[in-house]
């Protein structure tokens, strides 16, 4: 099985408003080092869809099952996938231990099945706290906002 780093980010100016997302996929074979960078963006969004959209899109990049060390500053997407919130949301229709509905379910619902195809291990980053690959995916996330309209500074 591969082992894939994948590092990511989303960004919004307004929650709603215009909005981004940055990933990094880097593979490491031998004594080389590969990477790709994605990045994209929506006119009218929030931040936790950013945050979702950059994995999705990420893990969509991926051929084969791969073992998986995801770096996010997301607590939501790191909580709800590794304690398995988003499974129970799924299993009860969309819908929250409460039985209020759940959000995104329509990102969700892919990045369930595209995170099942792997084996992911956590890790939860501060935000704005100068990780190199965290800061990269925040650039990119903030260039594509901007580019729907974002002001972030």
């Amino acid at each position: 099985m591969k082992h894939i780093e994948i590092y990511t980010d989303g960004a919004c100016s307004g929650n709603p408003g215009p909005g981004g997302w940055g990933a990094i996929l880097r593979f490491r074979a031998r004594d080389k080092i590969f990477e790709k960078e994605l990045s994209g963006g929506e006119a009218q969004t929030t931040n936790n869809r950013m945050e979702m959209t950059a994995l999705l899109e990420a893990l969509r990049q991926l051929k084969e099952p791969c073992a998986i060390e995801l770096y996010s500053d997301s607590q939501y997407v790191i909580n709800a996938l590794e304690k398995g919130w988003a499974k129970g949301w799924r299993s009860r229709g969309w819908k929250k231990a409460d039985k209020s509905p759940a959000l995104n379910a329509d990102l969700w619902d892919p990045l369930l099945a595209e995170s099942e195809k792997h084996h992911l291990t956590y890790h939860w980053l501060k935000g704005h706290a100068g990780h190199p690959e965290n800061e990269r995916c925040d650039r990119m996330a903030v260039e594509q906002s901007k580019k729907y309209g974002g002001r972030q500074a």
